[in-house]
């Protein structure tokens, strides 16, 4: 079971958000709600939950504020914002604390599964090198000017980022390396990328990967694992759910598919 904690000053949002995970995850989480910061540091360290999901405003200590606590206390540990739109003018902060993903809310459903999903992997990975000591990095990289960006210019930001995923997608990158090559902070890049692309960093990533799996397990002389290496995977078990959950099949049964025809 996953520990998951999510936090939020609204009651509703709370409960909408929690019923959501657990019927896109069934039998694999157990959630822990909070109602503000100093309560989700509490509930996070106390439960040693996996992964944190924060609403960014929330009284007594904010989002970012609790988020900064639950990284030093968990260095490897998956941290998630569900934010509104406009609260990414002053969330720049967030980048300290190395986030995996930015959520507007209220979230779509394919964007909060693929963020979980990358989530459950990396508690996977924690999990199998556990004795291993992962220094969070905090590269201070100069950024871009995030008020002036015209349309030509964010059409020109898609194609960079576009060609970085192309050409290292078989790496384990992350959206803070593509958002520190580009040169915007974390939660603008994810505020760029949504606009331009029309999901999150991390759902089209695994759509691109997925796309390479399903050509090469056309050649039946490849083997299945050597695919999840070559697609950018580290980790059988979450190329599995991620190839199953787009297909609606398993990589051997997509190959049986593809030899029948």
């Amino acid at each position: 079971m996953y520990r998951v904690l999510i936090a939020d000053d609204e009651p509703i949002e709370r409960q909408v958000i929690s019923k959501k995970i657990n019927g896109f995850f069934p039998d694999q989480v157990e959630i822990f709600l909070a109602e503000n910061g100093v309560e989700a540091v509490d509930k996070f360290k106390s439960n040693n939950c996996q992964i944190a999901l924060l609403d960014i405003e929330m009284p007594g200590k904010s989002g970012l504020e609790a988020a900064e606590e639950i990284r030093n206390f968990d260095k490897e540990c998956s941290i998630i914002f569900l934010t509104a739109f406009d609260e990414f003018n002053y969330a720049k902060k967030a980048i300290t604390v190395k986030a995996l993903d930015y959520l507007l809310k209220p979230g779509s459903d394919e964007d909060i599964i693929g963020a979980f999903e990358e989530s459950f992997s990396i508690a996977d990975k924690k999990g199998a090198n556990s004795d291993d000591e992962a220094p969070i990095r905090n590269v201070q990289v100069p950024l871009r000017d995030e008020e002036d960006f015209s349309f030509s210019k964010a059409k020109a930001v898609a194609k960079e980022v576009m060609n970085y995923i192309h050409e290292h997608y078989k790496e384990d990158i992350s959206l803070q390396d593509v958002a520190e090559v580009i040169g915007y902070s974390e939660v603008y890049f994810c505020k760029l990328f949504k606009q331009n692309f029309g999901k999150s960093f991390i759902v089209y990533l695994n759509e691109y990967r997925i796309e390479k799996a399903k050509k090469l397990l056309e050649n039946p002389l490849i083997n299945i694992k050597d695919i999840c290496f070559e697609s950018g995977y580290r980790d059988a078990n979450y190329f599995t759910r991620v190839f199953k959950r787009q297909t609606g099949m398993t990589p051997s049964e997509y190959r049986n598919g593809v030899m029948q025809r």
